[in-house]
């Protein structure tokens, strides 16, 4: 009887979180108590392990403590996706303990939608602080 090998190795489900992201900048905020929301409609990324390009929206939400996110930096964080092998499922939850580390927020959510592939589509929300196990 022959051995099947995984499709999907952890090599895989790993891919692009050792990529060395840049840090986001911010700016002091000024107001207590509101909430911030930022859209991304063009979010590109590849699949590492077919090389095809992943399509999405990126939908970010939090309320910020002492810190907001700076959105020129934001942008030339989330281009370095781009040409970047990682699951969609990796991109929000990097993507949120990222904006956590820069701003220490309230709290926060990343909501990504990503486009149909094979007839299949993914929405992934991650939230912070993060549920206890």
């Amino acid at each position: 009887m022959a051995t099947t090998q995984p499709r999907y190795t952890d090599d895989h489900a790993k891919a692009g979180l050792d990529f060395a992201f840049p840090a986001i900048e911010t700016w002091r905020n000024q107001f207590p108590g509101y909430e911030i929301e930022i859209d991304d409609p063009e979010l590109t990324s590849v699949c590492p392990k077919t090389g095809l390009p992943d399509f999405g929206t990126l939908l970010i939400r939090y309320m910020p403590r002492e810190r907001c996110l700076e959105l020129k930096s934001l942008k030339e964080y989330l281009f370095c996706y781009r040409n970047l092998g990682i699951f969609q499922e990796n991109i929000c939850n990097q993507v949120l303990e990222d904006i956590v580390k820069a701003t220490e927020p309230v709290w926060a959510e990343v909501k990504g939608v990503f486009r149909p592939r094979g007839g299949i589509g993914t929405t992934v929300v991650a939230r912070w602080p993060r549920p206890q196990e």
